[in-house]
């Protein structure tokens, strides 16, 4: 090549030098703009290295140059030399390319993600004011944990349990302003709030709610002590109910079953139900968001007729103290509860009654209330729209050190964290959007109604949600709440976080200890009250959620006013900030990966299994269809589909090159929407909000269609003969229809991920 530069330079030198047009930089506030200039070329001479020399020729009068001697001489030199001169550099530059392209493919094949380049471009990753070079996986890595470690976590978590944060309050309208305040301290690309009128419930301080004994004529009695007048179950019914007490668990539909197998019957009876085990939304209002504007966004209530959503509860409901449940517990009678059923209050054993009677009065009323939602962007260099979002609960209706605090502190701190890594030279492809939510403890009201509000714009942008809730409520385990999308994901970044209660081993090494699955011992369905669990049932959005917990019994003080910051850093025996730290590390690394990589890294093809393995529960019941002269076969076709579509999408991306930027936005436009391709667009958002197929809420669902067809045997597990001739039993229409639902709904992922409708080939 030396030789060939060489030769080029002298033909150069030798070859007449006429007016030339040059382009140059000019500096000062014209940086980057280039200027024309006409120079006049002299002969034997080069232009300065910083000059970009452009030629223009045309015919030249003669006279118009200097004589040369012998030009016929040089003339047939060049003639003859011309030929060899592009052979020779042809040849060099087609072996030199040959070269470098075999070591750098198989370089790349042998790398995986241990070894991952991030930017091949020393430019593109520059402040225009660095000095440093290419920033690689491990450079950001470092430059990550060494800004995070400059933070003040702990600090941030006692301050911010220390303030009163309950939605609508003035307490929380401080807090907000001063999140606002430090976001652009940070000096963010964009810091803005968004407000929503929505409607919440609140204990009337006027008539509050009370509990009283009831006598064998329905005459009330002593009046029962509630844990505080402040405590309440938003969204409960309002009025009057009174009924003899019944010992039911944790309130699930099994457990009502159980009850009735045991003789007793839960119907016209007050209730006794555990905290736990489902989520607390569950046992009151089965959904998130403003549930007087469903479907809707509640920027101005006015702009819908009043409505109420049909997940809000029709019976009254109350929290109590664990000394009034004790109480109570030690009044009631009938048979022994199962030993699952036993739990930790000084009753033994617990039974399930019926007990004496109780009557319960809620006043709660609703109220018209602003909560505001704080934003903070950092732009993407490539691709800004496109939205990496990690949000964190920013309410309490008490202190709320696990439920809130943690959560808010580990969210500043990142936003901190990628602020300075900006400074210093990280520029992300993918824009990075920081989320403060307010309304989270009246089920994620703050980060519905906006995913209500932007639902258009978010399914095509958002690339991954990640939820900073719950975070911290133990350090023994760690469970990830996630969509199947991110399980690859997840496992390679637990690799690179350190455990925060085991030296000398990384998290991943931890959980493997415990369960040689680490993907059963650590993955977890989406909880629905999480704000996880809206962004990927809601809009298809693929979401995560961390949680250090408790190896033994879960952290008893969350949803209570007994969520200090003590409290929590008794329970964690000192190790708050470290786990606290983990989470950090976890998350930051998560978003560099989303944020940074040229190919999203989102397993695609691993829905094929998760629908295998829903499908296979349906398997024990071929038998049956098959003898109604139904058949499953629809869904086998779709889901093969599906997985034949994902595999020939591996293929074209492994084969073709990651530099060409347009291919790579194709694939990760085809990537980022496959959560979304699960929702079923057979159903309306308004009507049916949850409409992801396999962790959504209807009868679009796989798990509905599962328990339709478990009617098919003896009627159901729990339904009686009356409730099959009422035709509630197994109904080959709704059966049809279920199946359809869902068949189309898999094949329309199939087909979207197929690409182009050429590329479609349905085999049915």
């Amino acid at each position: 090549m030396e030789q060939l530069g060489g030769l080029l330079r002298r033909a150069q030198r030798l070859s007449p030098g006429p007016s030339q047009t040059i382009y140059k930089r000019v500096e000062g506030s014209q940086q980057g703009r280039l200027e024309e200039e006409e120079e006049e070329g002299e002969e034997g001479t080069e232009p300065p290295a910083h000059f970009f020399p452009m030629e223009l020729r045309g015919p030249e009068p003669l006279g118009s140059r200097p004589a040369r001697q012998n030009p016929g001489l040089w003339a047939a030199a060049g003639r003859r030399a011309a030929p060899y001169l592009v052979l020779t550099a042809l040849l060099i530059f087609t072996g030199a390319f040959l070269l470098g392209y075999v070591a750098f493919r198989g370089s790349c094949q042998a790398c995986g993600d241990d070894v991952m380049v991030v930017s091949e471009d020393v430019n593109d990753e520059l402040s225009p004011d660095s000095h440093q070079g290419t920033l690689y996986w491990s450079d950001l890595q470092a430059m990550f944990l060494r800004f995070l470690g400059e933070g003040r976590l702990e600090d941030t978590i006692r301050q911010t349990s220390l303030r009163e944060r309950v939605a609508g309050s003035a307490g929380m309208a401080a807090l907000a302003q001063d999140i606002r305040a430090e976001l652009l301290r940070q000096r963010l690309d964009h810091v803005w709030m968004d407000t929503h009128y929505v409607g919440l419930q609140f204990p009337d301080p006027a008539r509050p709610n009370t509990l009283h004994w009831v006598d064998a004529s329905g005459k009330l009695g002593e009046q029962l002590p509630l844990e505080d007048p402040d405590v309440y179950c938003p969204y409960s019914a309002t009025g009057n109910a009174t009924g003899k007490l019944v010992y039911a668990h944790y309130g699930r539909p099994e457990d009502l079953q159980e009850l009735r197998a045991r003789g007793v019957e839960p119907a016209g009876r007050l209730l006794l139900v555990r905290l736990g085990v489902i989520n607390f939304a569950q046992k009151v209002h089965l959904g998130t968001g403003d549930p007087y504007t469903p479907g809707f966004p509640s920027f101005n209530q006015t702009q819908f007729p009043p409505v109420q959503s049909s997940g809000l509860p029709s019976i009254p409901a109350q929290p109590i103290s664990a000394d009034i449940a004790s109480l109570l517990l030690r009044k009631l009678e009938g048979p022994v509860a199962p030993q699952e059923w036993q739990g930790h209050l000084p009753v033994s054993p617990y039974r399930l009654g019926p007990g004496p009677g109780l009557h319960l009065g809620v006043s709660n009323h609703r109220a018209s209330t602003p909560i505001s939602n704080i934003f903070g962007c950092i732009e993407g260099r490539s691709e800004p729209d496109q939205y990496v979002v990690i949000g964190a609960q920013r309410d309490a209706w008490g202190p709320g050190a696990a439920k809130s605090a943690v959560g808010t502190a580990i969210l500043l701190e990142l936003v901190r964290t990628f602020s300075s890594m900006v400074s210093n030279g990280f520029q992300p492809r993918r824009s990075l959007l920081f989320i403060s939510w307010d309304g989270g403890d009246f089920g994620s009201v703050g980060s519905m109604e906006w995913l209500e509000g932007y639902l258009s714009v978010l399914h095509l942008k958002a690339v991954v949600y990640v939820s900073l809730d719950n975070a911290v409520l133990g350090d023994d385990k760690f469970h990830a709440k996630t969509s199947p999308l991110l399980i690859g994901l997840i496992e390679n970044i637990l690799k690179q976080v350190d455990s925060p209660n085991r030296s000398g081993q990384t998290l991943y090494e931890q959980v493997v200890v415990t369960n040689h699955s680490w993907e059963a011992e650590v993955i977890r369905p989406l909880p629905m009250d999480s704000s996880a669990y809206s962004f990927t049932a809601f809009a298809g959005v693929p979401a995560v959620e961390f949680s250090f917990l408790e190896d033994g019994p879960a952290y008893p003080f969350l949803h209570t006013k007994d969520d200090t910051y003590e409290n929590l850093h008794r329970v964690l025996r000192g190790r708050l900030p470290a786990v606290a730290q983990a989470v950090a590390q976890l998350a930051g690394q998560l978003l560099i990966r989303l944020s940074h990589d040229h190919l999203l890294p989102l397993d695609f093809g691993r829905y094929g299994d998760v629908v295998l393995r829903h499908i296979g529960s349906l398997n024990e019941f071929s038998g049956d269809l098959k003898a109604r002269g139904l058949t499953l076969q629809w869904v086998y076709s779709a889901r093969g589909d599906y997985i034949r579509a994902a595999e020939k999408l591996r293929k074209e991306i492994y084969s073709s090159e990651e530099s060409d930027e347009r291919l790579m936005r194709m694939y990760n436009v085809r990537i980022m929407r496959v959560e979304f391709y699960f929702l079923s667009q057979y159903v309306s958002p308004a009507d049916s909000p949850f409409r992801h197929i396999l962790l959504g809420r209807g009868d679009h669902t796989l798990h509905a269609l599962l328990d339709h067809v478990r009617l098919l045997r003896a009627g159901g597990p729990g339904a009686t003969s009356s409730q099959v001739a009422r035709g509630l039993g197994f109904q080959e229409s709704r059966f049809r229809r279920q199946l359809a639902l869902l068949t189309w709904t898999l094949q329309g992922a199939a087909n979207a991920l197929s690409g182009d409708v050429w590329n479609i080939d349905n085999n049915f």
